[in-house]
């Protein structure tokens, strides 16, 4: 498609390599699926029942199928910035059978009423966007008071290595460490604790050996505390009372 009509200077959007990789086998079941079965895991209280789901940055749909699985959503919703992704969205929920609502929109712009979304899933998106201060507020706009952010992040470490800026594209000057992250949560006003985060230290985001010598039994992957953290996942909680 040549017209892009939601695309703009507040995206750097993918490369045609990085966009043929987000529909891999690799991606859907070493990336996705585990990212989201992690995250489930960090919630400190029932899942919500029967929640409207929004998918922020939905890309091509690789996650319906996951996050239906475990999430169970009365209402699932799904919006990219790039019209190709959404065409291919719908293509994957036609495929699955479900009923997925998508709308084209830029993450610092929501198509989507206040208060309206009771868990939001951002999933390896934020790192591709250029105004992340306000994706966050838009964010924390459309969540319900009590309503849950699913946020899933390559840090720094990882985006800033030969093989990823060799193959993806990505704003450099936003990239932010785990910690940067975090913080940048706490200022938007989310609430989480220790308990509500994880930091992952996958195979695949090791870009300088892909843990081969530790999958081979050569070395004992540094411990949390003594490594550069390569992903950060949180569910992070918009408060009940709003100041």
């Amino acid at each position: 498609m040549n017209e892009r009509p939601y695309l703009s200077d507040t995206y750097v959007e993918e490369t045609r390599i990085g966009f043929r990789f987000l529909a891999s086998h690799v991606w859907q079941h070493h990336v996705l699926r585990v990212a989201i079965n992690d995250l489930r895991r960090l919630f400190d209280a029932g899942l919500p029942k029967a929640p409207v789901l929004l998918d922020a940055g939905c890309g091509q749909g690789k996650s319906f199928k996951h996050l239906q699985q475990v999430f169970a959503p009365s209402r699932l919703l799904g919006t990219d910035a790039d019209p190709h992704s959404l065409e291919l969205s719908a293509a994957e929920a036609r495929r699955l059978g479900l009923d997925v609502e998508l709308r084209g929109s830029d993450c610092a712009q929501l198509q989507y009423p206040d208060a309206s979304v009771d868990i939001l899933f951002c999933h390896q998106t934020f790192h591709h966007l250029v105004e992340q201060e306000k994706a966050l507020a838009e964010f924390y706009r459309v969540l319900k008071p009590g309503g849950y952010l699913l946020f899933a992040e390559s840090t720094e470490a990882y985006i800033d290595t030969w093989v990823i800026r060799w193959f993806f594209r990505h704003p450099m000057h936003v990239q932010k460490s785990a910690e940067g992250y975090l913080q940048m949560l706490r200022e938007q006003g989310f609430a989480f604790t220790a308990q509500n985060v994880s930091y992952p230290y996958l195979w695949w985001s090791r870009a300088k050996d892909f843990g081969l010598l530790e999958r081979l039994g050569l070395r004992q992957p540094p411990p949390f505390g003594q490594r550069e953290e390569t992903l950060v996942n949180v569910v992070a909680r918009k408060p009940l009372e709003q100041p």
